[in-house]
Order: structure tokens, then C-alpha cells, then sequence
């Protein structure tokens, strides 16, 4: 039984190869060299890791060390980017490990016609990711006390309560209303398009609430005129940004066919 696994990042047409020089200089997870595999007029950016670290159990530990899962994350992507730089880009969940170099052979044989149209369909295009947060919204003064004789204190907070319920609810289906004008306005210039998730505070790092955390593919030479159009969009009560171009994670991030990390699919089963 070996001791090592073989660590996917992404895969590229032959065609598409990137220069050895630039993987030479090339860093992996945990320090590892970027070799290739080439496979079915296909390419497997991959590293030779320890099975005392990517196995099975060692993993399953990792995975619940926030510092060790962000170094890996930056090694795996960075590893990505740098593929994605040069070359149509397939990339590849994090910690996805082979049991040896026959494995990833075997899956880029058994998958290659999807791998191959995933490739197609992101070449010369590029990924950009669109946040837009709902802009804060002033404090609105209590209502007036309507006309004839004073009410009392529980009729007053059940007024006040009532009100609020009802701004937040406008509130909510405006930003509703302007999440979907922001998206569809940007779809309509990227060849495909994704709405994630919106992210949690803690994770954003803002407070204002987020309408929309959206991914779109966009042909290099509309660039441009997919800028233009998110600038239009910026106004008063939204806020957006834009980040990118990324590799196309979004688009064809190719996922496992088992669980990462289980013995039967790092022997490429």
C-alpha cells in the first residue's frame, strides 16, 4: 500500500498545456511540486501528497483546523489561477486526492467528453462575481399619534410595532425587486450566469444585507460593455461590487464522483 496520494487541482486541453517553466515555479499544498498527467488529449495538474496528511482519517482532522484548511485553500488556489491564466480552466474541488496517478487516469478516461464540453464552453471567457448589498436605510420617525383622544401606552407600542412590520416587509420586497433587476440585467450580457447564496454578515464582513452574491460568464471581448452595465446599475439604496476575473469555479468546477478522501475514489473508482 502506498504511502502517497495524488492531489487534483484542475484539468486543461493538451492543447492548452501550460508551460512547465511556469510550474516549475509552482507551489502546491503543503509545499508540494505541480506535475502533470496527460491523459485523452486532456491535462491533470496534480501533486504527490502524504497519505499521513490526505488520508482518509488524517483528513477527516484537517478539515476541522480552520488554519489548516485556509493554507490549503490558498495553495489549491492559487494553483488554479495560475492554470487559469493560460488555459481554459476545469477546476477541481479542494482536497480531492487520488489513491495514486492511475486513478486520475482512469476518471479523465471515464469523464472526458464532459470535461472536454466544460472546456469549450469556458474558453475565452471569464468568470466575475457580483455582490450587491441593500445601502442603510435612514431611520424613519415614529408615526403621529392619529387625531381624537390620546391613546394609551399598549395601544401606542402595538401601533409602533405594526408599522415597523410593515417598512420591513417593503423593505424586503424592495430588495427583492432589486436583486432580480441587478441579475437579469447582468445576465443579459454573460453567455451563463449563477445566483449563490447570499452570504451571512460574518462572512461578508458588512452589516448591510446582501441582495445578491451572483457569478457570470463573460466573453473576453465584453468585458467592457458588462462593466458599463454594472455601473449603470449603481445608484442610491444599493451598493456593488465587482471581483474577478476568476477562474470558472462557478461554471465548471468539476465535483467528485464519492465523497472526497474515500478510499474508492482515490483508486479512481
Amino acid at each position: 500500500m502506498s504511502d502517497t496520494g495524488t492531489y487534483l487541482y484542475a484539468v486543461t486541453q493538451e492543447r492548452d498545456r501550460v508551460d512547465p517553466a511556469v510550474l516549475s515555479e509552482l507551489t502546491g499544498v503543503s509545499g508540494t511540486p505541480v506535475r502533470v498527467l496527460v491523459h485523452a488529449g486532456l491535462v491533470a495538474y496534480v501533486s504527490t501528497v502524504p497519505l499521513s496528511e490526505f488520508g482518509d482519517e488524517p483528513l477527516r482532522r484537517s478539515l476541522e483546523d480552520l488554519r489548516w484548511v485556509g493554507e490549503t485553500a490558498r495553495a489549491h488556489h492559487r494553483v488554479v489561477e495560475t492554470v487559469a491564466h493560460d488555459a481554459a480552466t476545469a477546476p477541481v474541488r479542494l482536497v480531492t486526492v487520488y489513491a495514486g496517478d492511475e486513478g486520475v487516469v482512469a476518471m479523465l478516461e471515464r469523464r472526458g467528453a464532459e470535461l472536454r464540453a466544460l472546456l469549450t464552453q469556458v474558453s475565452g471567457r471569464d468568470e466575475w462575481g457580483v455582490k450587491a448589498y441593500a445601502a442603510p436605510r435612514p431611520a424613519e420617525p415614529p408615526p403621529e399619534e392619529p387625531g381624537g383622544p390620546p391613546s394609551g401606552p399598549g395601544t401606542a407600542y402595538l401601533r409602533r410595532r405594526k408599522a415597523g412590520l410593515r417598512s420591513r416587509e417593503e423593505r424586503q420586497r424592495e430588495c427583492a425587486e432589486q436583486a432580480e433587476r441587478i441579475h437579469t440585467a447582468l445576465a443579459a450580457v454573460a453567455v451563463d450566469s449563477r445566483r449563490h447564496r447570499p452570504q451571512d454578515p460574518q462572512l461578508s464582513g458588512r452589516e448591510d444585507p446582501m441582495l445578491l452574491n451572483g457569478a457570470y460568464l463573460v466573453d473576453g471581448d465584453r468585458r467592457a460593455e458588462f462593466a458599463a452595465v454594472l455601473e449603470s446599475l449603481r445608484g442610491p439604496g444599493v451598493t456593488i461590487e465587482l471581483t474577478g476575473p476568476w477562474a470558472p469555479y462557478s461554471f465548471t468546477a468539476v465535483e467528485p464522483e464519492t465523497p472526497a478522501g474515500t478510499a474508492e475514489r482515490r483508486d479512481g473508482g
